[in-house]
């Protein structure tokens, strides 16, 4: 395993690294990497990707660590293929989950060569209505400086109806361990969510692209994995049922599907 900080223009990103496989996958996390980044975590963000260690080299990317006020998505496409390129990935197998798989979508349109196959995970081509609710209210939270509503508002619009029931009494008791110093980080992420728009350029994307959401995400919206899918031609598209935001950490296959397109034979 490999904790790495790669620099990146005037500042760095943390990124963690594991497997030995010769094989890519890059992974682009959401908007929870604007409270923590991935340094210091790689043991617990191995986990789900075990048992492909031999055949891939996993990479978790956190966003660069100084983000500029009006800084976009697309922007952090680009400072991510310089990333990509400065540690040596030329070619990589691409998931993106929610707001990284925003970033995704314009690392395949304006990287072509870096990307391999994409993977595009609970997220969403523009900041529809529900994303801008849901991002909007995060905002606004966190100008109040209440971690703990944060993270239970962020809960109940992404977890199943059957996931809360059994957890929801955790999320207060977690919030305590994950306020930030500043939501600084937070804010310029997610005010880079609620100007994104990718629809236009959808019809760019060459790679093979697999599109996986839940049937009830209350976060991106139930439209949003089909406005993608009708875009990108030639995509494929997986929905969990009864599933929501959430539905890369409860659904068991998830990690199959994600490894399976990745590993399987375009014709």
């Amino acid at each position: 395993m490999k904790n790495g900080c790669a620099a990146v223009r005037d500042t760095d990103m943390y990124y963690v690294s594991f497997g030995n496989g010769s094989k890519n996958l890059v992974v682009l996390p959401g908007l929870s990497d604007g409270l923590s980044t991935v340094k210091g975590k790689g043991v617990f963000l191995k986990a789900p990707y075990k048992k492909h260690l031999d055949e891939y080299t996993v990479t978790v990317f956190s966003r660069k660590n100084d983000m500029p006020e009006g800084y976009t998505i697309r922007q952090m496409a680009e400072d991510q293929a310089l990333v990509m390129e400065e540690i040596g990935i030329k070619r990589a197998a691409v998931l993106g989950v929610s707001q990284g798989g925003m970033i995704a979508q314009y690392l395949a349109i304006d990287y072509p060569d870096l990307v391999d196959k994409l993977i595009l995970a609970v997220t969403a081509p523009n900041a529809n209505e529900v994303v801008k609710d849901a991002v909007g209210s995060w905002i606004q939270i966190a100008e109040q400086g209440d971690h703990v509503r944060l993270m239970v508002d962020t809960a109940e619009r992404m977890y199943s109806k059957q996931y809360l029931e059994k957890n929801r009494k955790l999320f207060p008791l977690m919030a305590r361990f994950t306020k930030p110093a500043s939501y600084e980080r937070f804010f310029r992420n997610a005010c880079a969510i609620l100007e994104f728009n990718a629809c236009d350029e959808l019809s760019r994307i060459s790679c093979p692209t697999l599109i996986i959401a839940g049937s009830d995400d209350h976060t991106v919206g139930n439209e949003a994995p089909y406005t993608l899918h009708n875009g990108i031609p030639g995509s494929r598209m997986v929905i969990y049922q009864g599933l929501g935001h959430g539905a890369f950490e409860e659904a068991k296959d998830f990690y199959d599907q994600v490894f399976g397109f990745c590993s399987a034979q375009e014709p």
